[in-house]
């Protein structure tokens, strides 16, 4: 039986954590480049820059996760017939916990 994929059903936080870096880090990239911002005489626009940049890299690292949480039709181990080691129980069940919707119970 074949499953349904939703496009961007998985990873959605780290969707938007990758797209709101990414337009953080050009915002102040470019505030860095073309807003002259002085301080008592010192110039911080090399810092605005720099910020950006980082902001662009933290971005890439977002991007990088998400498209590897959407990755479907790779076998797993178990499928192929081999048990899940330790480090594959460990990733499971944080997965789990990060997927699966909490309900809370009024007490």
């Amino acid at each position: 039986m074949a499953q349904h994929y939703d496009g961007l059903s998985h990873c959605k936080l780290v969707l938007v954590f990758a797209i709101l870096t990414d337009l953080l880090g050009v915002i102040v990239l470019l505030l860095g480049v073309f807003i002259p911002l002085e301080i008592n005489g010192q110039d911080f626009g090399d810092l605005l820059v720099y910020s950006g940049v980082l902001l662009l890299l933290m971005s890439l690292g977002g991007w990088v996760m998400w498209y590897s949480g959407n990755l479907e039709g790779l076998t797993s181990r178990k499928e192929l017939g081999e048990g899940m080691g330790a480090m594959d129980r460990l990733a499971r069940s944080i997965s789990r916990k990060i997927r699966l919707p909490r309900s809370h119970t009024n007490p």
